[in-house]
């Protein structure tokens, strides 16, 4: 009797010491989870700031477009006009006036041309790399699972819609969504 009350004393402190040690790799999963949802936020945000200055860049080259566009109106009203002054003061003997382009190299159309070529080259975003993508939603799923696992054993809840992780900012979404 007294060696089965030992093994069981021993048993009872090893069952005590793997709850301990169960309670701790809970509450590390939890801090690891906190941080990955940390990280997600960050992301989310980071992708936000983007789609403002990709909706900022559109604008700004609209609005270069568009002055282009009034520039090279002008720039044609302009020939015309110039000719007919140059034609009026070779009659009266005077000599004609210097081009726009021999005044400032920036009013000529070519430059127009290379700073529209400058201007409308876009930056590629990286993409994410797969096994970051993979790694994400591996982490969500599993924390979907803990959330799961935790509320059936409090007490018996039907099952929320099965869901998925968004590839650009990694948040649940339900399928049929």
């Amino acid at each position: 009797m007294e060696k089965i009350k030992a093994r069981l004393k021993a048993e009872f402190e090893a069952l005590e010491s793997e709850e301990r040690h169960l309670k701790e790799y809970k509450q590390e999963m939890d801090l690891l989870l906190q941080e990955k949802m940390a990280h997600v936020e960050e992301l989310r945000l980071i992708h936000a700031d983007i789609n403002v200055m990709e909706n900022t860049i559109k604008q700004s080259e609209n609005d270069l477009n568009k002055l282009l566009e009034s520039t090279r109106r002008l720039h044609d009203e302009y020939k015309p006009l110039k000719e007919h002054v140059d034609a009026l003061r070779m009659t009266l003997g005077l000599q004609r006036l210097p081009d726009l382009c021999e005044e400032e190299e920036k009013l000529s159309l070519d430059y127009f041309e290379k700073q529209k070529a400058e201007w409308q080259t876009e930056p590629q975003e990286p993409p994410i790399p797969e096994s970051l993508a993979a790694a994400a939603a591996a982490a969500q799923q599993l924390q979907v699972a803990r959330k799961q696992d935790t509320r059936q054993t409090a007490t018996f809840r039907q099952q929320p819609p099965p869901m998925k992780a968004c590839l650009s900012c990694h948040q649940q979404i339900h399928r049929n969504a």
